[in-house]
């Protein structure tokens, strides 16, 4: 094996590291269901919900990720929102 293939090979795993790097990013903090803390202005307290994030398209200023829905909020314990989603915003 010469300098010139070792450099190569070491030149295409450096960059599939950094592929896997970005894709566990992706995937890490990027659209899903998320668990997220928040306050609850209803409840007047902090819980842990399951919140659904998708990309904003530009609702907001940075245009980053925005929660567009609750699938699980523990203070509710199955019962109906009591408020039309004021944790949303």
């Amino acid at each position: 094996m010469t300098l010139g293939n070792l450099g190569n090979i070491l030149a295409v795993l450096f960059v599939l590291a950094i592929w896997a790097v970005a894709g566990y990013a992706v995937w890490f903090w990027g659209p899903g269901l998320r668990p997220r803390k928040v306050w609850c202005p209803v409840l007047k307290k902090y819980t842990q919900i399951l919140a659904e994030q998708k990309e904003a398209k530009f609702r907001n200023s940075y245009a980053g990720l925005a929660i567009v829905d609750v699938k699980r909020c523990p203070l509710l314990g199955g019962a109906p929102y009591l408020c039309d989603r004021e944790c949303l915003s």
